[in-house]
């Protein structure tokens, strides 16, 4: 039964299949006019120049670590190969951005096109887009961990606890390599986007008083460019290591099950429990495959409620199908005694663990539906900060950042009950395989997050084509469809981030040998305190850089709108027919406009955000890798100051991306209910009007919020959990393993309990006899009671 690893692989090719299948379809589809085309092949120019100067970097970085990991790898718990690992995680993460990036530049023009005919061909086509992001992130992730899982287990052998560590050690490299692309991508990604949307907003929106994807604005080509290397190749990284971490986590943990009783009852020769996530993975991709064919819309109809039949529908057969391979892979019972809480054995069950991954599923749908009433147009959050605009832009960001911190609660508690119910059911085992079970079907997910910029991105390319009004609306409802998803899938983001993380922190224990994390020791408690400032100071590093980088773009808009004649003029004509609508400006009005088309200096703008990206990227990536490693090889501070530090920066970190991304999403759709037209106290506004242009700063407050920084942390707190899990067998600590072997049973302990004297003196003694079991040490593991006997005892004649 262990042979099913060996059909694992197939469903991940089963993915890529699919992704070239609707690869294919998108990019026969028409890309319009030669304007659009020419519009397209701008931001896929942006975009594309963008990831080779990203990846030339990476590459001096990934072969350095590769080296080290090699030269530094333990030759009894770990091999060199780990940088071979670490190597084939960095690529597949890298091709998943590129693979996502690539279609996603085709998907947006033809998506524009598609909106000219129909609401429901433009779905149609963003969606086909995302799914290929989606697929190839699943394909790739279980493709490339199988494989390496039969390689190595062939090379060194699973027949052994022992040697099944070390196989899944040396798989660790996968997932730190994974992690290692998410940050720089995330990172590099967001600096992009966020400088090139706030030159945009400030000076285009602002000071010029144009449309935020006008063609005019020399920027838009930069921001259109920014959310396909932020939203769609940062997203798909961040969420394909999100992937990749808890299904090794949940491995790790699950080689601690292979013991006598557990292999005895096992199918699978004590294997089951690092095999299953890998078959719940393989699993999630048939059901996201059959969760894309359900998403579907008329002219007229709802795209939430399509995205919605498609995710849930999905969603809904994951489940029905976990019973099944839980329930038919892992024993129906079994006792674990768990090294981490002092030997003491735990009742273990399938059943148990099949309902700590539906706690996964739905903690995780849970806090993306909290992220989406704190983000929300028109709820109370947003409504809120739109009020506090009337009176300027400091009460819209008191109000913003107000908002953001209180959304932390719910989303907080969420995952606190998620923690205690699927530790409750399965240990930390339970709680790794609850964060497998919220990113099983990651392939329609991910391919409802990626339509949003797709979407997005043909909006923009209709307003600079200057297509019929009909069409931008079409694209506009796509577009806040994408927003409401993008929001669900940051809480999704941000939910398995915490989960994972607290797996990969369990794996580290389990790999470091430590038993517990007295926080009363100063090692951990100054570990602790590290761990909490580090979220801080990155995101510090993170909005500061967009800062600089916004600068030099606003810096650069400005130059191009004082110094180019025809834009310079373009924009006089504007400001002269505001309100009129083109059918009416004369002659020589449109003749002017028309001649600035296309003389805006597109590159350089691009050119701008790609360098400051690249250059600000790195000391964050460093310091998310080095700081572990620092720390656990100190030896004042070892493995207990390491975990403390895990401990410190996960706590921080999720409260922090929490915080972020719900008060960047906030200000955003504050923004853009102004552009609607909102009313305050009695009072009607709309765009360009004074609380609008406060709204405006608030968004671009935000932007580096919810865009950098704050989806950032997710993958920081992960990244250092992995990379601590890496270098566990080089710094653990000495624990004297528990030999299962050495259990005496059938230790019986006769003891009087309870006595009681009758009125006529007669004396009745209860005896209850137990049945211990001690380990070697003479630690009681289990004790249970066997008879219990009432016996009169003395006889007293009155």
């Amino acid at each position: 039964m262990e042979k099913i690893i060996y059909a694992v692989p197939a469903f991940g090719v089963l993915a890529l299949l699919y992704t070239l299948w609707k690869s294919a379809w998108v990019t026969k589809q028409d890309a319009g006019t030669d304007k659009m085309k020419k519009i397209a092949g701008h931001i896929a120019d942006g975009a594309m120049a963008f990831l080779r100067a990203e990846y030339r970097v990476l590459a001096i970085f990934v072969l350095v670590v590769a080296v080290l990991l090699a030269v530094t790898a333990d030759g009894e718990a770990s091999s060199p190969l780990v940088g071979v690992s670490f190597i084939f995680g960095a690529l597949s993460s890298a091709l998943a951005g590129f693979i996502g990036m690539k279609v996603a530049t085709k998907a947006n023009v033809r998506t524009a096109n598609a909106a000219r005919t129909s609401l429901g061909k433009a779905l149609e086509v963003a969606f086909a887009g995302g799914s290929v992001m989606g697929m190839g992130v699943v394909g790739l992730g279980v493709l490339g961990l199988s494989t390496l899982f039969i390689i190595y287990s062939n090379m060194f052998g699973t027949d052994t606890q022992a040697n099944l560590n070390q196989v899944i050690t040396i798989i660790t490299g996968f997932s730190f390599g994974a992690s290692s692309i998410a940050l720089f991508a995330r990172v590099g990604g967001g600096i992009y986007t966020k400088a090139a949307d706030v030159g945009a907003d400030l000076v285009g929106k602002v000071e010029a008083g144009i449309p935020e994807d006008h063609p005019l604005n020399p920027a838009t080509i930069a921001d259109n460019v920014g959310d396909n290397v932020g939203d769609v190749a940062g997203m798909g990284a961040d969420l394909f290591e999100s992937y990749v971490g808890s299904i090794v986590g949940t491995m790790v943990l699950g080689a601690a099950f292979m013991v006598p009783e557990f292999v005895a009852a096992d199918k699978f020769n004590g294997l089951s429990a690092v095999l299953l996530p890998l078959v719940l993975a393989a699993c999630g991709i048939v059901m996201s495959i059959i969760g894309t064919f359900m998403v579907r819309v008329k002219e007229g109809g709802d795209p939430q409620k399509a995205l919605n039949m498609g995710e849930f529908g999905s969603s809904i057969l994951m489940i029905i199908a976990s019973w099944f391979i839980i329930k038919g892979m892992l024993p129906e019972t079994w006792t674990y005694v768990d090294a981490l809480y002092g030997g003491v054995a735990r009742e273990m069950s399938s059943t148990g663990i099949f309902i700590a991954t539906i706690i996964g599923l739905v903690s995780g749908l849970l806090v993306g539906l909290v992220t989406e009433y704190y983000t929300g147009t028109g709820k109370g959050p947003v409504n809120s900060i739109v009020r506090q605009s009337a009176t300027g832009a400091a009460t819209n960001i008191i109000a913003g950042l107000g908002v953001g911190m209180m959304s932390t609660a719910i989303p907080i508690l969420i995952i606190a009950a998620a923690i205690m119910g699927a530790f409750h059911f399965g240990g930390l085992y339970g709680i790794a395989v609850a964060a497998v079970g919220m990113l099983s079907n990651l392939g329609i997910q991910l391919a409802v997050d990626a339509y949003g910029p797709i979407s997005d991105n043909a909006g923009g390319i209709a307003e600079m084509a200057e297509l019929p009004k009909e069409v931008r609306k079409r694209t506009d409802k796509l577009d806040a469809v994408g927003n409401t998803t993008a929001a669900i899938g940051k809480g999704f983001a941000i939910a398995s981030a915490a989960l994972t993380a607290l797996a990969l922190f369990g794996a580290f224990m389990t790999a470091a040998h430590i038993g517990s994390i007295d926080i009363s020791k100063a090692n951990v408690m100054a570990g602790l305190f590290i761990g909490a400032m580090l979220p801080f100071v990155f995101s510090a590093l993170a909005m500061n850089a967009v800062g600089r980088a916004a600068n030099a773009m606003i810096q650069e808009v400005r130059r191009q709108f004082a110094d180019i004649p025809q834009l310079k003029a373009a924009l006089a004509v504007m400001r002269k027919n505001d309100g009129v609508e083109r059918e009416s400006w004369s002659a020589e009005d449109e003749k002017t406009f028309n001649e600035a088309d296309g003389v805006a200096e597109y590159a350089k703008c691009v050119d701008i955000s790609t360098k400051a990206a690249i250059k600000e990227m790195v000391l964050p990536g460093v310091l998310a890798v080095a700081v572990p490693v620092a720390i656990g090889f100190t030896p004042i501070f070892g493995a207990e100051g390491l975990g403390g530090l895990l401990a410190g920066v996960t706590v921080s970190g999720v409260l922090m991306a929490i915080f972020q991304s719900n008060a960047g999403g906030a200000w955003d759709n504050a923004k853009k209910m102004f552009e609607e037209g909102v009313e305050i106290n009695g009072q009607k506004f709309y765009k360009g009007s004074e609380p609008h242009k406060a709204a405006v700063v608030g968004d671009t407050v935000g932007d580096p919020f919810k865009d950098t920084s704050g989806p950032s942390l997710n993958i920081l707190l992960k990244l250092m959990s992995v990379v601590a899990l890496v270098i566990a067998p080089s710094i653990a600590m000495e624990l004297p393993a528990i030999d299962d072997s050495a259990l005496l049973n059938g230790t019986t302990i006769e003891m009087t309990v309870d006595a009681e004297t009758a009125a006529d003196g007669t004396v009745t003694e209860t005896t209850v006899s137990t049945e211990t079991t001690t380990n070697a040490a003479g630690e009681v593991v289990t004790e249970k009671v066997v008879e219990a006997v009432q016996t009169v005892k003395t006889e007293v004649s009155k």
